[in-house]
């Protein structure tokens, strides 16, 4: 009596299960998480304002519109500020270079680190030693203060408070990218990319560096939130473009008259606070997707 396989008698094996794809994971954990979800929308919704709202309402922030502290619910949806300036337009406008200071401050931010600590981490030795030395260095100073120092030397303007800030808040990212090079350095498809003959320069950025992306894409996310808020810090100090409205400047300008005209602080300080908080919410998701401990715990079950 022959033997019929299987496949052929009609009675088909279960296929084996496949893996779920390492992106396709993380974006399923990702959109699994309420709070991330919730970030992501807020972050949207402030983003489609600000940048889609000058489209709509065009006018200059800087224009006197109406009586100074006009309260929100007359003329003016949101009222007027102490000069008498619309604070709806200026929340628009603001918000246009509050967040390109800080995206263009975390990618300096995480250029500056991610170099330096992938160096360290490689090449160890002195390389190590001396560029851990400068990252203590940079860490024991008080950053607003360097950034304060820095600004008033170049003159205040959205380049120079982006770079300012960019310089003093790199530590952290340099040493989370040292520690994920000093342990991915040793695994074996490195090691075979010495053998063949790979250049330094192609092992540390070809290699390695995407490998080491997950814990230092949300570090990224997270610089943009920090970056928001030392640029509103800056500008509310008086330290920030006179020629650019931004919430921090129409927080400093309006913090005088916080008790009569309320809306004008209150206001771009709650834009701040949504903002940052939506960041947040996204880089505590992206931690949750993509953290190695999380990921392995999501597979065992």
């Amino acid at each position: 009596m022959s033997h019929v396989p299987p496949a052929l008698s009609g009675a088909a094996a279960p296929a084996a299960a496949r893996p779920a794809r390492p992106s396709f994971e993380a974006l399923r954990a990702f959109a699994r998480n309420p709070g991330a979800l919730i970030g992501l929308l807020l972050l949207a919704a402030i983003l489609a304002v600000v940048l889609f709202g000058p489209l709509v309402l065009q006018a200059d922030p800087f224009e006197i519109a109406s009586a100074p502290m006009e309260p929100p619910g007359g003329e003016l949806l949101l009222g007027s500020d102490y000069l008498g300036r619309d604070v709806l337009t200026g929340m628009i406008y603001g918000g246009r270079a509050t967040l390109l200071v800080g995206v263009v401050a975390a990618v300096l931010s995480m250029a500056i680190g991610i170099t330096v600590g992938a160096l360290a981490g490689y090449y160890g030795g002195w390389v190590d030693e001396t560029l851990m030395r400068i990252t203590e260095f940079f860490q024991v100073l008080p950053a607003l203060l360097f950034a304060m120092v820095l600004v008033t030397l170049f003159s205040p303007s959205l380049g120079t408070i982006a770079v300012a800030i960019g310089v003093v808040s790199w530590t952290a990212t340099a040493r989370l990218a040292r520690g994920e090079f000093l342990s991915l350095k040793r695994r074996e498809y490195v090691l075979a990319e010495r053998v063949i003959g790979s250049s330094n320069a192609r092992i540390i950025w070809r290699v390695i560096l995407p490998n080491a992306l997950a814990p230092l894409i949300v570090s990224a996310t997270l610089a943009i939130g920090t970056a928001i808020l030392f640029e509103a810090g800056l500008s509310f100090l008086g330290l920030g473009d006179p020629n650019v409205m931004s919430w921090g400047l129409m927080i400093g300008s309006n913090r005088p008259y916080i008790l009569t005209a309320w809306w004008a602080v209150t206001l771009p300080g709650a834009a701040i606070f949504l903002t940052v908080l939506a960041v947040s919410l996204i880089g505590d998701g992206l931690n949750d997707a993509l953290n190695p401990k999380l990921v392995s715990k999501r597979r065992a079950a």
